[in-house]
């Protein structure tokens, strides 16, 4: 079986963290822990059960703001010390390419649909700057209103609304709390790594 990775380079340490986006809503809604979580944190599969209840709570998805111009958010408490977030995606918001620091987690969208691509291939996480990918990792979902999907803690993907008209709204949880995000550029089959963010820039 071939490599995922054709190359790499040494990457270098970034200093430059982005400032928080706009248009974000901070209230805490607390939502019930996931039945049966351990003291290990919940798995997979519970946030996966978590987001799609939280997805399915018409009242929960009425009190977010939804704002035109960009993507609006609310954090919520996740099951078992989670990290769980309610967010709204207007039409044409993404998130660009990002991993999740080694955090695994799950997300459900609750109205309209997104689409998510993703790379099946598990790629190392330090010491490279710029990679080349194989032929064959690529993933495409479509996620529509009630679809929910797990991810593991090596998942790197970008989800975005691709409605002209319609807003997107969905539930995303991570255990452990993300500690950092990786985020990246692409082109063609070549992934750069263009920053790393810390907690501070998106609570």
């Amino acid at each position: 079986m071939s490599s995922p990775v054709r190359s790499s380079a040494p990457a270098q340490p970034s200093d430059a963290l982005p400032a928080a986006p706009g248009g974000v809503a901070t209230a805490e809604i607390p939502s019930p822990a996931s039945p049966g979580a351990s003291f290990s944190g919940p798995t997979a599969a519970e946030l996966l059960a978590f987001v799609r209840g939280a997805a399915a709570d018409t009242e929960l998805i009425a009190s977010l703001p939804l704002d035109p111009e960009g993507r609006t958010w609310i954090r919520l408490e996740g099951p078992a010390g989670s990290e769980a977030w309610l967010i709204g995606w207007p039409p044409g918001a993404g998130t660009g390419w990002h991993d999740h620091g080694g955090s695994h987690g799950a997300l459900a969208t609750a109205a309209g649909a997104l689409k998510e691509d993703s790379l099946a291939a598990r790629l190392p996480t330090e010491g490279w700057k710029t990679l080349e990918l194989a032929d064959g990792v690529d993933r495409e979902r479509r996620l529509t209103a009630g679809v929910g999907r797990a991810f593991g803690k090596h998942h790197v993907h970008e989800v975005r609304n691709e409605s002209e008209t319609e807003h997107a709204v969905s539930v995303h949880a991570y255990y452990p709390p993300l500690p950092m995000m990786r985020r990246y550029s692409r082109n063609g089959a070549v992934l750069r790594l263009e920053q790393v963010e810390g907690p501070e820039d998106w609570q």
